[in-house]
């Protein structure tokens, strides 16, 4: 039993995932099918022989490069891989092979797949965020700290307060600021997490976005106007808030000086 417990397995379980996860960012944009065909070079299409789809493995021993053709094979297989493969270690370690454990590996696994999904196609697919949201508010049976009423008002309070961001903005500025799949996206947040997390979520990815956002603005010199997708901030503020989210809490009441009470369970 020892022997699942451990961070190599965990990390190999989560690698092995994540070259699945790499099927779902490549096709699920496309409405391609992500269990058939197998695993093929999108450049040749020559099919991907098991002994060649080893995650981060194969990529290193091919030194990059389709076996058929040669073709340079893209550095975000590994890297999803080896992020699936670190967020599965962190969610055993805090909350174990449980149940619970399994609702935050399917939770992370989904931010994963939308992160680079909205990177590289500036679109959160509801295909992943709708049915996200009905298993968040499922979950509430199962995570002891996340009642059913909770999830829901995550739900509602999520999707409002983005949603009305969005609308705002729009209405003062004519231009679309925020595409509805950020709403959808903060909903599913929300019931996961609970509506506790919601403006802490929307704080952290805020203040990531602003931390990479400035810098860029300022490089590529676009007079303050740079489009940049707000789902991967969004669901880096989901992880930080999960993993730590009571501890940032509790440092920020100590540092204004009120003592600590907000407890958000595990």
């Amino acid at each position: 039993m020892a022997f699942l417990y451990s961070p190599v397995t965990i990390f190999i379980l989560g690698a092995v995932i994540g070259s699945f996860l790499n099927v779902c960012i490549a096709r699920i944009p496309e409405g391609l099918s992500i269990v058939s065909p197998a695993s093929r070079c999108p450049h040749c299409q020559a099919p991907i022989r098991w002994y060649q789809n080893i995650p981060i493995l194969s990529f290193l021993a091919l030194r990059g490069r389709c076996a058929a053709c040669g073709a340079a094979i893209s550095w975000r297989y590994p890297l999803v891989e080896a992020l699936t493969g670190g967020l599965f270690v962190l969610v055993v370690r805090s909350f174990g092979l449980s149940w619970v454990g399994l609702v935050y590996l399917v939770f992370v696994a989904a931010l994963v797949v939308i992160t680079f999904i909205d990177l590289d196609h500036r679109i959160i697919p509801d295909v992943i965020s709708l049915p996200g949201i009905v298993v968040g508010l499922l979950a509430a049976l199962v995570v002891p700290w996340l009642t059913w009423w909770a999830a829901l008002l995550g739900v509602l309070l999520g999707g409002g307060i983005l949603f009305l961001v969005a609308w705002g903005y729009e209405k003062l500025t004519g231009v679309e600021g925020m595409g509805g799949g950020d709403v959808k996206l903060l909903a599913m947040m929300g019931a996961f997490l609970g509506w506790q997390a919601v403006l802490p979520v929307i704080f952290l990815s805020s203040l990531a976005g602003t931390l990479v956002g400035v810098p860029l603005m300022l490089v590529k010199r676009t007079g303050g106007k740079l489009a940049i997708p707000f789902g991967p901030f969004l669901a880096l503020g989901a992880v930080i808030y999960l993993f730590w989210g009571q501890e940032i809490i509790d440092w920020y009441l100590v540092t204004v000086g009120m003592e600590p009470r907000m407890q958000l369970g595990r």
